[in-house]
């Protein structure tokens, strides 16, 4: 496989079982690091730069194809393209694939179901194994910038967060001591479905992978031989759609009038937010970390 403008690639063709992992692994944490500093900074330039670069990086090029078709449950589940990536031969193959490709058009996802505690049935999205690749790449690009902006009442869908972690902060606020006297529990019904696509596009700005991320959100879902158009909603089953579900919530707690001192406790009478996302679906599909839509709690 030639470099094809990758950073950090072969020159030659790719070995699947001959990549140095730990070193793929390193140069794409490394340049997440940056990227989130670079943000914490607000040097957006040299964040739009750095993203870029990891947008061309061979690294998380190979690390994306090895989740999509080797560690991900949803690895022997097709697209709508029926593809599946199965030998090390086919993934070399891929990898000489997306690195040769420099405009790529988004396939819709296929729509199945999956049965809920309650008897009904959740929507799920599969994409293409290709697009689940590519989503991953841009997924690596664009979730450490936020992950230097989100809130920290945020917890679901987050590297190194989860529900117990809400729990914890739940149990902060409400425990004995609080002179908070309620506590509103609101599930947002659709969550995945109902995101907006305009206003989401503007959040994320001159992201230089912006106009994919428009395509996977407009690329529509094929059920029984039917198409259907997407005007709104992220599909949930996408690798990433979590991070554009957190991007579209992001400003709730300014919305809600949560306040906070200069050492980043909460005021006395501030109102405040534990956002979360449960996870009781069954694993029968697994693109990325998806489960139902977040749920919030305000104290």
């Amino acid at each position: 496989m030639d470099d094809h403008g990758r950073s950090n690639g072969p020159t030659g063709p790719t070995d699947w079982n001959a990549i140095d992992w730990c070193k793929a692994n390193r140069l794409v944490r490394n340049l997440r690091q940056r990227i989130f500093r670079a943000t914490r900074e607000n040097d957006l330039d040299k964040v739009r730069s750095l993203q870029k670069l990891m947008l061309r990086s061979w690294s998380n090029l190979v690390l994306s194809v090895r989740r999509a078709t080797q560690q991900n449950q949803g690895k022997n589940t097709p697209g709508v393209d029926k593809v599946l990536v199965k030998t090390p031969t086919a993934r070399g193959k891929l990898v000489a694939t997306m690195a040769g490709q420099t405009i790529w058009c988004a396939r819709p996802v296929r729509r199945v179901y999956i049965p809920k505690a309650n008897g009904k049935r959740r929507p799920l999205g599969i994409p293409t194994i290709l697009d689940r690749c590519w989503q991953g790449v841009v997924k690596n690009a664009l979730e450490p910038e936020w992950e230097a902006r989100f809130e920290g009442s945020s917890y679901g869908f987050r590297p190194g967060r989860g529900c117990h972690d809400a729990m914890a902060r739940i149990y902060q606020l409400a425990k004995g001591t609080s002179t908070r006297k309620w506590v509103v529990d609101a599930d947002i019904k659709g969550a995945f479905d109902n995101i907006g696509h305009e206003p989401l596009l503007r959040a994320i700005g001159q992201f230089p992978a912006r106009e994919l991320i428009k395509q996977w959100l407009k690329a529509g879902y094929l059920e029984l031989g039917q198409m259907h158009e997407t005007p709104t909603g992220t599909p949930q089953g996408g690798v990433i759609s979590p991070l554009l579900a957190n991007i579209a919530f992001h400003g709730m707690e300014q919305v809600l009038g949560v306040v906070y001192t200069t050492h980043g406790d909460l005021k006395p009478k501030s109102p405040a937010l534990v956002r979360y996302a449960d996870d009781r679906a069954p694993r029968r599909w697994e693109g990325s970390s998806t489960g139902p839509g977040p749920e919030h709690h305000a104290t």
